[in-house]
């Protein structure tokens, strides 16, 4: 099968909204190019949006990178007390707070990735000159593009495989696994939304002269 019927089956499957179809259609290899055409086309639109919105830039990710940090320790606070007061337990006590990590993990990077703080070698590069500095930071929006691609591509796979499975969280009754994993493909486009943001800004910056390094601060503010 050719890369543009692999292309247009996934089309189908998606239109049919059924996940067995959507499960086998996104096993070729032509998801690969769709993907990336996905996600580079809604990443683009998640870094217009940012700038259109500066309080979705400056706030949506640690919203819910703090959501989910509190549901987590809510859990677990509550599962402790309800444990070995009330001789008790939720039965997804210890299966949800996994899912939840995962969410304000993966957002957290997009987000750490808008502050630079993922290993810069800002040091190093500031010696540079301003070509090598640009050059640099396009092989990072290089890599964190290839890196979403990666984490847009097998998600969507393990998202739809899991739906197609019918996979239901351990100790509920009908909460569904993937209601979880998708959010991981979300992640990825805000990971391409951030990562061409930040190139956009450098090239603004190196066309009008302005220091492209500068010193990233873990937790500081963009």
């Amino acid at each position: 099968m050719s890369t543009f019927s692999e292309i247009g089956a996934i089309i189908s499957a998606l239109a049919t909204q059924d996940s067995f179809e959507i499960s086998g259609a996104l096993r070729p290899n032509g998801i690969w190019y769709l993907g990336a055409l996905t996600m580079i086309v809604l990443g683009f639109a998640v870094s217009l949006l940012y700038r259109a919105i500066p309080l979705l830039d400056r706030h949506l990710e640690r919203t819910i990178m703090v959501a989910s940090y509190l549901a987590i320790g809510f859990i677990i606070f509550w599962a402790v007390i309800d444990r070995f007061i009330f001789n008790s337990q939720w039965p997804w006590s210890t299966t949800i707070p996994p899912f939840l990590f995962m969410i304000m993990a993966w957002f957290g990077a997009a987000y750490n990735i808008r502050l630079r703080t993922h290993l810069s070698f800002s040091e190093f590069r500031t010696k540079m000159g301003p070509t090598g500095q640009l050059t640099c930071l396009f092989l990072d929006f290089l890599l964190w593009l290839g890196f979403a691609l990666i984490l847009f591509v097998t998600t969507c796979r393990v998202a739809a495989n899991s739906a197609a499975n019918f996979q239901i969280v351990l100790g509920t009754d009908n909460t569904m696994q993937w209601w979880f994993l998708v959010s991981a493909p979300i992640a990825a486009v805000l990971i391409a939304g951030r990562a061409i943001e930040n190139i956009i800004e450098d090239l603004q910056k190196y066309r009008a002269g302005e220091p492209l390094i500068e010193q990233a601060v873990i937790g500081g503010d963009t």
